[in-house]
């Protein structure tokens, strides 16, 4: 794994802030962030409990913004932060974006597709890979996620 920039800490942070908001809506607490040229463009949350679609992952929310931002799909310019490791689906929408650089907090064990149960973004196989940067603040990030899971309360539905 390449060596963290300390901005990378700084965008977590407000990755960590998007997901402490979803929150309020019972959504899974993960936040993302993209970054073109220092600045945040865009922000996303899960959505998913919010909004009853299963596709509505804080990366593919703040992709879309971007991409409306940018005016361009292709998103070769910009990093993405998120608070926990992207999923398959998520993995393949970075991809398809052509995101040079992820960073994440959190590992995924079950789901992950950035390193752990996958490598989808750094699949040689693929058209495009992402350089990426694994577990910035991932203390945070995990805590916020397991103090989520182990609150009766919080869980989310499952139909």
């Amino acid at each position: 794994m390449p060596v963290p920039r300390p901005e990378h800490v700084e965008w977590m942070r407000l990755a960590l802030a998007e997901a402490t908001a979803a929150l309020e809506t019972g959504d899974v607490p993960v936040g993302a962030v993209v970054v073109r040229g220092g600045e945040v463009i865009a922000t996303g949350r899960n959505e998913r409990e919010l909004h009853d679609d299963p596709t509505a992952h804080a990366e593919l929310l703040a992709i879309r913004e971007a991409a409306r931002v940018t005016g361009d799909r292709h998103l070769t310019d910009c990093t993405l932060v998120v608070t926990l490791e992207p999923c398959v689906m998520c993995a393949g929408a970075i991809v398809a974006a052509r995101v040079p650089t992820v960073v994440f907090g959190a590992w995924d064990e079950k789901a992950g597709a950035a390193g752990s149960l996958y490598d989808v973004l750094r699949d040689r196989r693929l058209n495009h890979r992402a350089e990426v940067y694994a577990g910035i603040e991932e203390d945070a990030a995990s805590r916020l996620l397991r103090d989520f899971f182990e609150d009766p309360r919080r869980r989310p539905r499952v139909d």
